[in-house]
């Protein structure tokens, strides 16, 4: 428990996203958001809404720690499609970066999806959304999100 507590606090974002995933495309578009991130259930549970101004959405991110397995389920939500994607990422910390992976689809292909949490420090943060078609021997990373803290 209490791993996403670094989160809690606002945030500017420096959204890095690649234009079209699994097409072996080298085409990024940047971006810039904001996140607003509140904990609850004692560090057990965080929730984080980002706004996208340029973008016209906007997404909310539900951490939920099990303490059964010492393992984190995060869920997404975006504006425009109004629902809790399934499935959870699920996974922990070890050595201070965050690994978390699920069973998914992308456009009808079945994918691994693998979330990385990194260089975490009392201002910076680095999270990074990657692929794989093929049963995690090679990833592409499609979306980096670099946090930076706004004062208080």
């Amino acid at each position: 428990m209490g791993d996403f507590d670094f989160f809690v606090g606002t945030w500017n974002v420096v959204n890095r996203r690649l234009r079209e995933r699994l097409v072996g495309s080298d085409e990024w578009e940047e971006f810039a958001g904001v996140s607003v991130a509140h904990g609850f259930f004692g560090g057990g549970g965080h929730f984080d809404e980002i706004t996208f101004p340029t973008k016209g959405f906007s997404g909310a991110t539900l951490r939920i720690f099990d303490p059964a397995t010492g393992q984190w389920s995060i869920y997404w939500m975006n504006s425009g499609r109004g629902e809790l994607e399934q499935p959870p990422v699920v996974g922990r910390f070890v050595d201070g970066v965050g690994r978390f992976y699920a069973d998914d689809q992308h456009e009808g292909r079945p994918v691994r999806c693998r979330f990385i949490w990194s260089d975490i420090s009392a201002t910076t943060a680095r999270w990074e959304q990657a692929l794989s078609t093929d049963g995690e021997r090679t990833w592409e990373t499609n979306w980096t999100m670099t946090f930076s803290r706004v004062a208080d």
